[in-house]
C-alpha cells in the first residue's frame, strides 16, 4: 500500500471520502479487496484482504492477506 497518483492502468474507488487506486490487472486477479485497520496491542496497522488468494509477493503478504 502506497500513496500514489492515478495512472491509466488503475481502477479508482472512492469510499467514505477516501480514494483508493488499484492496478487493473491486479484487481482482476485479486477480486474484491478489503482494507482494515488492526490494533490488537501487539500489532497495529493496515491489513489488506482479497477475495481470491494471491501468491506470496514480498513484504508481509501471505496467501489471502497483506499487512502493511
Amino acid at each position: 500500500m502506497v500513496l500514489d497518483e492515478p495512472k491509466d492502468n488503475d481502477d479508482k474507488y472512492e469510499v467514505d471520502g477516501l480514494t483508493y487506486l488499484i492496478d487493473k490487472e491486479l484487481s482482476g486477479q485479486s477480486g474484491d479487496v478489503k482494507v482494515d485497520f488492526v490494533d490488537n496491542g501487539w500489532q497495529q496497522g493496515f491489513v489488506l484482504s482479497t477475495a481470491n488468494p494471491l501468491g506470496s509477493g514480498g513484504g508481509s503478504c501471505g496467501s489471502t492477506s497483506c499487512s502493511c
